[in-house]
C-alpha cells in the first residue's frame, strides 16, 4: 500500500474512533508502518483532536532518528512506545494505543483477564498479552522497549491501571479489533454488573471461537472499509 493510501486509512481510523467515543481528549495515537522495515512510520501529530485529523497531518518519523523524538509536534509518550515497536517489529503495520472505557474498566481489575463469555469475547482467549506493572507516563524509550517485549507473540496488550495497544497487518484489522475488544470489554463489564455468576465458555469452545475469528480477516477489513464509507455520510453515523 501506497504512503498516500496509508495516510488515508490511518486519518479514517482517528476520526472514526472520535466518532465512536473511543479516544481522550487530545491524547492517545495511532501508527502505520511506511517502509519495508517498519522503522518509517506515520504517526498523529502532538495533541491534535483525533475528530480532526486530516491524511496531510500525519507525520513521518524515522525510529532510528533521535532528532524525530525532539521535534516539537512529537508526543514524548507516542514516541516511546511507538518508536520501539516499529524498530523492533516490521511484521507489525500498525499500532493502535487507546484509553476506550470499557476495556480500560477491564485492565483496572484486579484480575483483568477478558473471560469468554460470548463469542465476542472469545475472540480474545488466550490471545492477550497482560502490563500488570503500570509506573506512570510510558514517555521513555526503555518503557517503550519494555512494553514491545511484553507483547511478545501476541498482538494485543492489555495495559493495566492504563488502556490498551493493538497491533496488526493493517490498518483495517486494527480498527475492527479495537472495535471489537471494547465491545467484548462492555458485555464482560455490563455481566459483571448483574452481581451473578458468569457462565464461561469452556476452553476447547473458546479456543475454537477464537480459531474462527482468526480466519476472517476479510471481515475485519470490510468492517474497516464500510465504517469508512458511513464516515462520508453527514450524519448518517450508527454504532
Amino acid at each position: 500500500m501506497t504512503e498516500a493510501q496509508l495516510r488515508v486509512d490511518l486519518a479514517a481510523c482517528f476520526q472514526l474512533v472520535a466518532e465512536l467515543g473511543m479516544h481522550e481528549a487530545v491524547a492517545n495515537h495511532f501508527s502505520a508502518a511506511v517502509s519495508d522495515d517498519g522503522k518509517k512510520f506515520l504517526i498523529n501529530p502532538k495533541w491534535k483532536h483525533f475528530s480532526r485529523i486530516q491524511p496531510e497531518d500525519l507525520l513521518l518519523l524515522d525510529a532510528d532518528n533521535p532528532q524525530d523524538a525532539l521535534r516539537y509536534d512529537v508526543d514524548a509518550t507516542a514516541w516511546a512506545i511507538h518508536g520501539q515497536i516499529h524498530q523492533r517489529r516490521p511484521d507489525i503495520r500498525a499500532v493502535l494505543h487507546l484509553h476506550p472505557i470499557y476495556t480500560t474498566t477491564i485492565a483496572c481489575l484486579e484480575d483483568p483477564r477478558i473471560l469468554p463469555i460470548d463469542q465476542t469475547t472469545a475472540r480474545y482467549f488466550n490471545r492477550m498479552a497482560y502490563d500488570e506493572q503500570y509506573g506512570g507516563m510510558a514517555d521513555s524509550e526503555a518503557e517503550g522497549a519494555r512494553l514491545a517485549e511484553l507483547l511478545g507473540r501476541h498482538q494485543r496488550l492489555l495495559m493495566g491501571n492504563h488502556g490498551v495497544m493493538v497491533t496488526a497487518k493493517t490498518i483495517g484489522e486494527a480498527f475492527d479489533d479495537i472495535y471489537t475488544l471494547e465491545r467484548a470489554c462492555t458485555f464482560l463489564v455490563k455481566a459483571y454488573s448483574t452481581g451473578r455468576p458468569l457462565r464461561v465458555l469452556s476452553d476447547v469452545v473458546a479456543e475454537k471461537t477464537a480459531q474462527g475469528w482468526e480466519q476472517i480477516t476479510d471481515f475485519s477489513q470490510a468492517h474497516f472499509e464500510e465504517m469508512k464509507k458511513i464516515l462520508l455520510e453527514p450524519k448518517t453515523f450508527v454504532q
